[in-house]
């Protein structure tokens, strides 16, 4: 992904979804069924020093959209979260980066089976990671691409 579409897609969300610009959320990756976003640990650090459950859950659950607006893109049709579960592994004491990928076969089968049915359900498992390599949590999301109006 180069650098302006990162920052496109960035400005994007943070328009679209206003809370994730307050988090200092970048995109750093959404092309070919593929999404990464990171963010610092300021100002998502809580009281005891770590980034907050919440902010980890947040930058995990958005790659659904990003998935969405870019590999599942279809005129008329938005992608949803319907469950996301997470597994919060150790604390984050530095910026993280959660990413995920669908298959070109899923991508094309998510595309089809909404085309034709005006929804599809996919899933998509995340990992968070920390600037030391190390998995601070891991998720498994369960998302839709619906028609909308």
């Amino acid at each position: 992904m180069s650098a302006d579409a990162g920052a496109e897609m960035t400005a994007y969300v943070h328009q679209a979804i206003p809370i994730l610009g307050a988090m200092g959320l970048e995109v750093t990756e959404a092309a070919d069924g593929r999404a990464a976003a990171r963010i610092p640990l300021e100002p998502n650090r809580n009281h005891f020093g770590v980034i907050y459950a919440g902010s980890l859950f947040t930058v995990a659950e958005m790659l659904g959209g990003a998935i969405g607006f870019t590999a599942l893109q279809l005129e008329g049709f938005v992608p949803l979260v319907k469950s996301l579960e997470i597994k919060f592994l150790r604390p984050a004491a530095t910026s993280v980066t959660a990413s995920t990928s669908l298959t070109p076969d899923e991508v094309e089968r998510v595309r089809a089976e909404a085309s034709s049915n005006g929804k599809a359900d996919f899933e998509l498992v995340c990992d968070v990671v920390d600037e030391n390599g190390v998995v601070v949590a891991s998720t498994v999301g369960q998302y839709q691409l619906r028609r909308m109006g």
